[in-house]
């Protein structure tokens, strides 16, 4: 008998056995779509998450005093706190001596803000920052309507602030913004910009924001009572290790950070962070791995357990095919492909409540679509392999019955 027609009779052997297929199936369906489901949410997870990381500009890195990424509880965070700020005399300073790099920003932040206008008032959750007019080029920002402040407004200390879009959606919704004024802190700003939205990362808005002059910043909050964050561009990708060596070494020359001390500041860029990123998701997807290995197992053996009681039920229906002229290997072939058809339908329909399962999850989390090719392929391989491996004992088994014997069997 040809392939074509071996596989004609284990389809219909398992269309009349439904509810044992079904059962069957089971298994494999719960173990495949653990693993579909959870790397699909990881994956979902891991793509939102470098979307949100991607602030920075293209070859840009920033400094500052705290980690942007810490795992390791609670207590982590102390042993950065005893690290003096970053001032922004710092700052002028490093814009003075480092020698190769085409941008620097000098960054001044404060979160926890109540926005308001004439009629209405945001949440108090807002953040306001100071900053040079370096920004744009190095945060991957642009300005949608209006324009960013000037060099000129930066000297003279200007009330003036260029917003995100949930600052205007909120405050100022089916109106033109720009030379309308807010409040923030019972200080008075002008709007002359608004920027291009950016969306989510990490589940929160990267749009309820308003940034000013941080000349105007410190001239109303103080000029040395908070840390400031400090964006370096190299001139291209190729000097951007040059340019990295060259400005962590004249800050640590300004900070006084003696010979074979870590420095007092930390150094992140979006590959960086992105690499932590995929460090610490990678042992959630061996967890996962596993204890779908395990699931794989257990469905296994019950594929084996069921194709057994298969065989001892159709002994007498293996007989006559024996007796008609089936060889041994025709029988084995039969019962391999009944095992991997049910596999590979477990792992299919395991696959697409995966798919589907993960990416809800991710949208809830505020995170893309995704589907992990990876992840599928594998599934169906090891779908593949389950009912081979777990299939050969009881076609083997089926292929060695003596046709006397099976033909006499009741």
């Amino acid at each position: 008998m040809n392939f074509s027609e071996l596989l004609k009779i284990a389809l219909s052997t398992l269309k009349a056995n439904k509810l044992r297929a079904a059962l069957t199936l089971s298994g494999i369906v719960i173990g495949v779509f653990s693993i579909i489901a959870i790397m699909t949410l990881l994956n979902a997870l891991q793509a939102g998450i470098e979307g949100g990381l991607s602030e920075l500009g293209s070859n840009t890195f920033q400094i500052q005093k705290f980690p942007a990424m810490q795992i390791g509880g609670p207590g982590g965070r102390g042993r950065y706190r005893n690290r003096p700020d970053i001032t922004y005399e710092q700052g002028l300073r490093l814009m003075d001596k480092a020698t190769l790099y085409k941008y620097i920003s000098l960054e001044d932040y404060m979160g926890e803000k109540t926005f308001k206008s004439s009629r209405f008032s945001t949440n108090p959750n807002h953040t306001i920052g100071g900053v040079t007019t370096e920004y744009l080029a190095c945060n991957n920002r642009n300005v949608q309507f209006g324009r960013f402040f000037s060099e000129n407004e930066l000297l003279n200390n200007s009330r003036v602030v260029v917003v995100g879009l949930d600052v205007v959606e909120k405050l100022f919704p089916n109106e033109d913004p720009i030379d309308k004024y807010i409040t923030i802190d019972n200080n008075q700003f002008r709007i002359i910009g608004v920027f291009e939205k950016k969306g989510e990362g990490f589940g929160q808005s990267n749009d309820n924001f308003a940034l000013m002059p941080i000349t105007t910043m410190q001239q109303i909050y103080g000029k040395n009572s908070r840390s400031l964050n400090i964006a370096v561009m190299a001139p291209s990708k190729e000097t951007y290790n040059e340019t990295l060596e060259n400005v962590v070494s004249v800050m640590r020359s300004i900070r006084k950070d003696k010979p074979g001390q870590p420095d007092s500041f930390e150094i992140f860029s979006n590959d960086s962070l992105i690499g932590q990123v995929n460090s610490f998701t990678k042992y959630f997807k061996y967890g996962a791995g596993f204890i779908s290995f395990i699931a794989m197992l257990a469905a296994g053996i019950g594929i084996m357990n069921i194709m057994l009681v298969s065989v001892t039920e159709r002994t007498k229906e293996i007989g006559i095919r024996k007796a008609i002229g089936a060889n041994n290997r025709s029988v084995l072939i039969q019962f391999l492909i009944e095992a991997v058809i049910l596999c590979e339908l477990g792992g299919i329909v395991g696959i697409l409540m995966g798919l589907i399962t993960g990416n809800l999850l991710g949208l809830y989390l505020n995170s893309p679509v995704v589907i992990p090719y990876d992840w599928v392929i594998i599934g169906l391989v090891v779908c593949s392999l389950v009912g081979i491996v777990f299939g050969v004992y009881p076609a083997y088994k089926a292929a060695k019955l003596n046709t006397i014997d099976a033909l006499r069997y009741e």
